[in-house]
């Protein structure tokens, strides 16, 4: 079992930077691939990004790359998401997830834990 916990989210303008915190418990953290989803007001959950285990790999939707960073610190359960550059159409709730199975996934069903979720607002 692993209970995720967002943070970090908020308003901010437009260009500005944000950095998403997800904090993990359980003592399996490591072993588990972290995503990140985000879902605006009416629409799909969607893939951001995602880092393996040991965090040597990253991959990312096309929408994030060059401006969002994932990375994590096994020592401190903690997954991070630092976003740049951001745009009013990166307003959503953004979502950690973890996954086991499927090493890499952008798919959510694919992710067996999810957080709470954290408000995300880029105003123009």
């Amino acid at each position: 079992q692993v209970q995720l916990v967002e943070s970090g989210g908020g308003l901010v303008q437009a260009g500005g930077s944000l950095r998403l915190s997800c904090a993990a418990s359980g003592r399996t953290f490591s072993s588990y691939s972290m995503g990140w989803f985000r879902q605006a007001p009416g629409k799909e959950r969607e893939f951001v990004g995602v880092i393996s285990w040991s965090g040597a790999v990253t991959r990312y939707a096309e929408s994030a790359k060059g401006r969002f960073t994932i990375s994590r610190d096994n020592d401190k359960n903690t997954v991070y998401l630092q976003m740049n550059s951001l745009k009013p159409e990166d307003t959503a709730v953004y979502y950690c997830a973890a996954n086991r199975g499927v090493v890499l996934s952008t798919h959510s069903y694919d992710y067996d834990y999810w957080g709470q979720g954290t408000q995300v607002t880029v105003s123009s």
